[in-house]
């Protein structure tokens, strides 16, 4: 029998490789009368405070942004702006080349699945979308419940969806946000995803002190499954 009851992965930089601002966001930038490089400053410094959502909708977020960075944009170019945001996020974002296979050997083997991410708006318009989106049984955003990881509160939420224990859970992330000793201190097993590519990934608050294991790929994660005993 499988070790876990579910595997929980962070989305970005885990379920999908390297994520790097591409240059849709300079256009958006610039089609709302603000300086690029000003916006990517507040996007920057702002990221934590926007994933929980503490600026409102997605349109009440984007005109706050920009009028940070100096624009004084129309409402309707705001309104233009939201779907604009989720393209961009959309082309940032690449699903490792085994995303989809490992997400359903996890579940081939009676293991349910989630994903927790600290996000903004975008990634819950988008990630329905993805193929990945059939395999995981919840989707939790910080976004949408107001807290970023390490809360515990995020991680939970998981837990409630899945109907598990943390400690029925392995949790799986590059980590980003102190993702990975936050999950441990709720009770889950975190694992780190250290793959090449994640050189060159966007991160905020990244969990450097977590000394637990290691894989270089989401296949490896289906060893962990077979090989550690279920306690009871």
């Amino acid at each position: 029998m499988p070790a876990y009851r579910a595997v929980v992965f962070d989305f970005f930089g885990t379920l999908t490789r390297s994520v790097q601002r591409g240059p849709q966001h300079a256009a958006i930038a610039r089609s709302l009368g603000a300086d690029p490089d000003a916006v990517v400053g507040v996007l920057d410094r702002t990221f934590r405070a926007r994933a929980c959502g503490r600026y409102g909708s997605a349109e009440a977020t984007l005109r706050w942004v920009i009028e940070q960075a100096g624009g004084h944009p129309h409402p309707g170019a705001i309104r233009a702006g939201v779907p604009a945001r989720v393209d961009a996020l959309r082309a940032d974002t690449q699903l490792r080349p085994d995303a989809v296979s490992a997400l359903a050997a996890v579940r081939r083997r009676g293991v349910r699945t989630a994903v927790v991410s600290d996000c903004t708006h975008e990634l819950p318009a988008f990630l329905p979308g993805l193929p990945v989106a059939p395999l995981l049984d919840a989707q939790i955003y910080s976004v949408e419940i107001g807290v970023c990881k390490p809360d515990p509160e995020i991680y939970l939420a998981a837990c409630d969806a899945l109907g598990v224990f943390p400690e029925d859970c392995l949790y799986v992330g590059d980590g980003g946000s102190h993702e990975l000793t936050g999950a441990a201190a709720v009770g889950m097993t975190p694992v780190r995803l250290a793959a090449p590519d994640l050189a060159n990934h966007l991160v905020f608050d990244a969990d450097t002190n977590f000394a637990g294991r290691t894989v270089r790929s989401l296949t490896e994660v289906l060893t962990l499954l077979d090989s550690v005993p279920v306690l009871v």
